[in-house]
């Protein structure tokens, strides 16, 4: 059975969605984004572009239910990781870092307390801008986790 590469693209960096659709051209393989919003695409038949309802957490419902174990997902939304996880669906950030049973509860409690820290102003700001290395730990992350299902 052929595993699917799912993208939240609603936030995902374009430079990421850039490197996917090269591996996919190369592996022949399926890409579906799901989004909010309209996506553009390259011209390939193994790229789906789902543009779901607005509303919140619409696209991340739509993944939950449709990928399946073996499939691996690219999102940054910590949440969407746990549940992804939890149905053995592999989730991996677009800065590289593989969501595991191991750490994506840690990650989870870390977000939530930098939202408690931003919500009484006590911390400011997002995540650190995306780099080049950042692009290369991802690229490599993909690569990795695609030839071990190989």
């Amino acid at each position: 059975m052929m595993m699917t590469l799912w993208v939240d693209a609603d936030a995902c960096p374009k430079v990421i969605k850039e490197i996917i659709f090269r591996v996919s051209a190369r592996l022949q393989l399926p890409v579906v984004m799901v989004a909010n919003q309209y996506l553009a695409k390259p011209a390939s038949s193994l790229i789906r572009c789902v543009q779901v309802e607005q509303g919140f957490d619409v696209a991340d419902n739509y993944i939950v239910q449709q990928a399946q174990p073996g499939d691996l997902v690219v999102t940054q939304d910590i949440p969407l990781a746990a549940e992804l996880v939890e149905k053995k669906v592999a989730a991996l950030n677009p800065r590289g870092e593989l969501y595991t049973r191991e750490n994506v509860r840690q990650r989870l409690n870390i977000r939530d307390f930098m939202d408690t820290m931003r919500a009484s102003g006590e911390h400011g700001g997002g995540p650190a801008p995306f780099s080049q290395q950042d692009r290369m730990r991802f690229a490599n992350a993909l690569d990795s986790w695609l030839a071990r299902r190989r």
